[in-house]
């Protein structure tokens, strides 16, 4: 079999209607080209095998896993990368869909990549610690509404889709779980740049507790600052005032 690595956040899925659940929900959005994140001992993975016409590739980091997976799915030859899903090449030069039971140490870094890719993305289903995966569905004015739940809402459709038993794992994780869905927005604000958007987010949510003139005043004239919206705070604000407010931006 396998042993499992606690320094790689492993959490193995066994439960096979969860499976069913996550590959129905995959199925919704057709596509052509699919990455699997993480595939460990393959609970999910033999379930994509049997997806028909469609171009699959998995990432897998543990070299344990990747000699097991292809030992018990031979089907996966040449269809696994061994490599860290964080510094890989983007896998296809064509939109893909992406789905895994990402690995919890590192799930925030995993969207923070599908970010850098979403202009090739098409969906994503991802298996998320449900505390993270609420961050991410949440919408202004909620405690835990912050940098993820903006930068990914700026440029994704947000779906939470169910919530997973502990028991559904094996070994059972110490949290829930859930399962979101990421669409490409159709229309996304205006913004002066990317890069202001992201420095004006990171900015304004490093210092959550101060009102938003305190927090980002490196970022404006006194004049700009004047604007009654910089007498709210950065949980306050939408998606769209984020946009609206990188243009007054030095």
């Amino acid at each position: 079999m396998y042993t499992l690595k606690k320094s790689l956040g492993q959490h193995f899925l066994t439960d096979e209607n969860v499976c069913k659940k996550i590959v129905q929900a995959l199925q919704e959005h057709p596509f052509q080209r699919l990455l699997e994140v993480g595939p460990g001992g393959g609970a999910l993975t033999k379930y994509l095998l049997q997806l028909s016409d469609i171009e699959f590739k998995c990432v897998e980091l543990d070299e344990e896993k990747v000699t097991w997976l292809l030992k018990t799915y031979p089907a996966l030859q040449s269809k696994i990368i061994h490599q860290d899903f964080l510094t890989i090449e983007q896998p296809y030069s064509e939109p893909f869909t992406l789905v895994g039971n990402f690995p919890y140490n590192i799930s925030s870094q995993i969207l923070f990549r599908v970010l850098e890719w979403k202009g090739s993305v098409q969906v994503v289903i991802g298996m998320f610690q449900k505390e993270v995966a609420l961050r991410v569905a949440a919408r202004e004015g909620n405690k835990v509404y912050g940098i993820l739940s903006v930068l990914v809402q700026a440029f994704f459709d947000v779906e939470y889709l169910f919530e997973v038993s502990e028991n559904a794992f094996n070994p059972p994780p110490k949290v829930k779980s859930a399962v979101i869905r990421l669409t490409p927005r159709q229309t996304i604000p205006e913004m002066k740049s990317e890069r202001s958007f992201f420095v004006l987010v990171k900015t304004a949510f490093n210092q959550r507790r101060k009102t938003l003139r305190n927090a980002v005043k490196s970022l404006y004239t006194p004049e700009a600052l004047q604007d009654p919206i910089f007498d709210k705070r950065a949980e306050q604000l939408t998606v769209n005032d984020f946009a609206r407010l990188t243009f007054a931006m030095k």
